[in-house]
C-alpha cells in the first residue's frame, strides 16, 4: 500500500474512533454490550440451542472473537479477520425469523446499556446492516430459501 492510501485509512479509522467517542463508545462498553447480549443469546429459548449447539465448550473465545468484531465495527480498531458469511451458512437450522430476533434482542440489550442514546442508533444500523447481508447469503435476496452453497 502506498501512504497515501494509509494515510486516508488512518484518518478514516480516527474519524470512526471520534465518532464513536463522542457517544461514549470505547473499548469497555463493546466488552460490556457483547457480554451482555451473549448472555441474554444464551437465556433465548429460540436462539439458545442454535448458538450453544454450534458454539459448545467455546464460548470464551467466540466472546472475545466477537469483542475484536464489534470493536472493529464501532471503534475502527482493526482486529477482527474471521469469515462470517461461512461460519453462519454451516448453521443449517437457521431461518430469517432467527435474525429478526438476534436483532430485537440487540437491540433491547442496546437500550439496557448503551452509554447515550445516540449509541443505539450507531450500533442499530451496522447491526442491521450486518444482518441483511448474512441473511442474503444464507437465504437468498427474496429469503425463499437457501442458495446454493
Amino acid at each position: 500500500m502506498n501512504t497515501k492510501h494509509l494515510d486516508i485509512v488512518g484518518e478514516r479509522k480516527a474519524g470512526v474512533r471520534a465518532k464513536a467517542a463522542a457517544m461514549g463508545v470505547d473499548e469497555a462498553y463493546v466488552s460490556e454490550l457483547v457480554n451482555t447480549f451473549y448472555s441474554r443469546i444464551r437465556e433465548d429459548r429460540l436462539l439458545g440451542p442454535i448458538f450453544d449447539e454450534a458454539i459448545g465448550d467455546g464460548w470464551g473465545y467466540h466472546l472475545e472473537k466477537m469483542k475484536d468484531f464489534w470493536a472493529t465495527v464501532a471503534l475502527g480498531a482493526g482486529r477482527y479477520s474471521g469469515e462470517p458469511i461461512p461460519a453462519h451458512k454451516k448453521l443449517v437450522e437457521v431461518r430469517p425469523r432467527h435474525f429478526d430476533v438476534w436483532l430485537e434482542l440487540f437491540e433491547e440489550t442496546l437500550q439496557d446499556t448503551a452509554p447515550t442514546p445516540e449509541a443505539v442508533g450507531y450500533f442499530m444500523e451496522h447491526a442491521g446492516q450486518i444482518g441483511r447481508g448474512l441473511q442474503i447469503a444464507m437465504f437468498g435476496a427474496n429469503g425463499s430459501g437457501r442458495p446454493p452453497p
